[in-house]
């Protein structure tokens, strides 16, 4: 039998644990299992209503019969499926050992401290990858090493704004802007600059908020399906604009 005070404590780990996983990327179904299984381990009964910016959560004991409700803002985080595997690991260590909720408290804190991947790193990791779907389209190799530096100035920029705290929109125009502007120089080259330019603002495609949009709607979260999916399609249309600035500015070039 839970008190009032432990259910409040379970209740706000919870909501804790549930907006990091749905900050960080993760599907609304997998959130709910998650949080359900965590409850389970700690002997109540957890309800996850999930929307595209709060949670709702309430947390009964069926033997007391007492209830603790929570509405936690889901942060914005940048995406981690390292950390939403290592998440989903302790909702299953704690069932399956029957942790305590101080013992899951100290093994959360634990996760979420790891340092995750360096910025750097994932600049050039990015850019490489970029580099590669302009090879994949027909680019030749000096339209990639082009592409490449497109992309580590237009996902520096995006790095940089985005930890000053611009609006995402604006974001997504000006580092695409950015990159197709840098990529514009192989018009004054011999190479396939029309594939240069196309491919310099893929790696700002939201492909995580497509995917869950749609897992969403499949298993029944149409409300959050339907979110995930107009927000990405703003993404894209904001890539579109940053890309069709450019391309305003170079059609001469393409002609």
């Amino acid at each position: 039998m839970k008190t009032q005070a432990e259910l409040k404590a379970i209740a706000q780990f919870v909501a804790e644990y549930a907006t990091r996983l749905m900050g960080s990327g993760v599907h609304t179904s997998r959130v709910v299992r998650n949080t359900k299984r965590l409850g389970e381990a700690l002997g109540v009964r957890v309800i996850v209503s999930a929307f595209q910016r709060v949670v709702n959560f309430s947390v009964f004991d069926d033997e007391s019969g007492e209830v603790c409700s929570e509405v936690v803002d889901i942060p914005p985080l940048p995406i981690s499926f390292e950390l939403n595997a290592e998440l989903s690991a302790l909702s299953w260590e704690a069932y399956d050992r029957h942790l305590s909720l101080d013992e899951i408290v100290a093994r959360y804190r634990e996760i979420i401290a790891r340092p995750r991947i360096d910025p750097i790193f994932t600049l050039i990791v990015v850019g490489l990858a970029n580099a590669s779907f302009c090879r994949l389209f027909g680019g030749d190799w000096f339209a990639m090493s082009i592409v490449f530096t497109a992309t580590l100035l237009g996902f520096f920029l995006k790095q940089g704004m985005q930890s000053r705290g611009f609006n995402h929109y604006v974001v997504f125009i000006a580092s695409s802007f950015v990159a197709s502007m840098y990529a514009s120089v192989a018009l004054t080259f011999d190479t396939t600059s029309d594939i240069a330019i196309a491919t310099s603002v893929l790696f700002l495609i939201p492909g995580v908020p497509l995917i869950n949009g749609v897992i969403d709607i499949v298993e029944g979260h149409v409300l959050n399906g339907i979110a995930r999916l107009t927000s990405a399609l703003m993404l894209i249309v904001c890539i579109a604009i940053g890309l069709s600035a450019t391309l305003m500015i170079v059609k001469s070039g393409l002609l």
